[in-house]
């Protein structure tokens, strides 16, 4: 189910009633699938018109992907996570990017777009692509900026591309495509710290400079 916490309004402005329409429009979709969703559907559960609708955030497609454009928002990191200085800084920004992707990613929410994307990927391959754009590549983004800092003050040394890579395998292992076929529940904050703790030190040891040993 939605709620209005799916949307905040630092994700989608200030105004209600588009945040209305993000509400109403991500629950129509992830329901009942892109195709089947009628903008006439969105304007009537987020009480709005059509006009509104349009004006405020645009077509279906353009709807679709404002609403994963707003969620994508949630993994802008904090400004401290990204001032590392020193080994301890390092595994305070891994491990906090760590904790923050495996909470929004594991999120029914997030699933069940990934879902929607899966089905409609034939008849609809914006979704997939949307989500690869907005979502994925936000969040690598992110992890890259702080495996950049730490290779420029020698804490690393390898492939910003290829240590991000395996940050994500070691931090997820199977545990997405469990959650994407129900056979997992979303880990509990006790267990999301200690993925995201593991990983970190898994990934320290494979590429600590070597004068910084792990």
């Amino acid at each position: 189910m939605v709620t209005a916490s799916d949307f905040p309004s630092e994700d989608v402005g200030p105004n209600p009633a588009r945040r209305r329409i993000l509400q109403a429009a991500f629950s129509a979709f992830t329901t009942n699938g892109f195709a089947q969703t009628s903008t006439l559907e969105i304007a009537s559960q987020a009480k709005v018109s059509k006009r509104e609708l349009y004006t405020l955030v645009g077509n279906k497609k353009e709807t679709l992907v404002a609403c994963i454009t707003a969620r994508a928002k949630r993994f802008q990191l904090p400004p401290d996570l990204l001032k590392v200085r020193d080994r301890d800084t390092l595994v305070r920004a891994l491990s906090g990017f760590g904790e923050l992707l495996l909470r929004e990613r594991s999120d029914a929410s997030v699933i069940a777009v990934y879902r929607l994307a899966i089905a409609e990927a034939h008849r609809v391959p914006e979704i997939a692509r949307t989500i690869d754009l907005k979502g994925r590549e936000t969040s690598h983004s992110a992890l890259k900026e702080i495996l950049a800092q730490a290779r420029s003050s020698r804490l690393l040394e390898g492939s910003l591309e290829e240590m991000a890579e395996q940050f994500s395998a070691l931090l997820w292992g199977d545990l997405f495509m469990n959650l994407l076929l129900g056979l997992a529940d979303a880990p509990s904050p006790s267990q999301v710290k200690r993925r995201a703790r593991s990983a970190t030190a898994a990934l320290l040891r494979l590429y600590s400079f070597p004068d910084k040993p792990s």
